[in-house]
């Protein structure tokens, strides 16, 4: 009765159904199979069925103002026993979605990305991690992969999991332009492996061996055109900020010699011409990233 209950719920998240909430209303994409609903979500994919039990894990999400995002993002997530939301203050109905959708929701104020990610570790009940961010979605190939390496793992096994992550972008899946395979570890062992990075760009630490997914882990960066500009805008001040914090000084060779070559390495020399025009925007938006970061670092 439990599960079949459990069964219902998780249906009514992944399956096109609309959440009926005060505001915003919201529409979650069927990013899970049914198959992938035989044996319910958080309850019983780490049981083995009567076999020896499987890891567990835990799926983590950080999240600020996330609305438009966080239903499909948490759903994508059917291969974890547990999924977490470590929220900084949203003043919109991010947490309200999350736990709609059965996650367990913390508050805690914004102690940077690395900070924010460890401490959703920490409060984790296992020691697997899977941390993906609001803005990208486990593929259901992924997440049946994962599926399977839970049934297989066994000690000596990498500690951590890298998966390649493909992007979209005004319109289109990006192949090319440096952007693919763009491997990105995001599942691991909190025993032997930490984020790291104060300010931006922050990445897994590990200590032990990392194995590697085949399976594409979906990503969705940017709005449009105009959201890309401010984090652009963001993302300089963070990484001068950063720069400054260790010391690092302004380099003019940079500011006039970067630009460009990031944009023919993108363009030209990353393929970023068979993704068509957006290559070139993706080049060009590359090298005015490089221009401000280091124009700030100089100020």
């Amino acid at each position: 009765m439990i599960e079949e209950l459990a069964k219902c719920r998780l249906k009514l998240a992944l399956n096109r159904s609309k959440l009926r909430l005060n505001l915003p209303t919201v529409e979650v994409c069927a990013v899970v199979r049914d198959s992938q609903l035989e044996v319910p979500h958080m309850m019983a994919y780490s049981t083995g069925l009567g076999g020896p039990a499987m890891p567990g894990i835990t799926g983590i999400v950080i999240t600020f103002n996330e609305e438009g995002r966080i239903a499909e993002a948490l759903a994508s997530l059917s291969c974890c026993d547990e999924v977490l939301v470590v929220d900084s203050g949203s003043t919109d109905q991010t947490r309200h979605i999350a736990r709609m959708l059965g996650a367990r929701v913390i508050e805690r104020e914004w102690q940077g990305y690395s900070n924010q990610k460890n401490f959703a570790a920490e409060q984790a009940r296992n020691d697997w991690i899977l941390s993906i961010d609001a803005d990208e979605r486990l593929s259901v190939e992924l997440a049946n992969e994962i599926v399977q390496w839970k049934k297989s793992v066994s000690e000596g096994s990498p500690v951590a999991w890298s998966m390649p992550r493909r992007a979209f972008y005004l319109g289109r899946w990006i192949r090319h332009s440096g952007w693919y395979p763009d491997r990105k570890i995001r599942l691991y062992d909190k025993r032997h492996c930490h984020w790291e990075g104060d300010f931006v760009h922050e990445r897994v630490r590990v200590n032990g061996d990392t194995g590697r997914f085949l399976e594409d882990l979906l990503h969705i960066p940017y709005r449009n055109w105009r959201d890309h500009e401010k984090r652009i805008t963001r993302y300089t001040e963070l990484a001068a900020q950063a720069a400054r914090s260790a010391g690092l000084r302004g380099n003019v060779f940079k500011l006039l010699l970067g630009p460009p070559f990031t944009f023919v390495r993108s363009f030209i020399l990353r393929a970023g011409f068979l993704d068509g025009w957006r290559g070139l925007a993706i080049a060009y938006m590359g090298a005015r990233y490089v221009f401000q970061r280091e124009f700030r670092i100089l100020r």
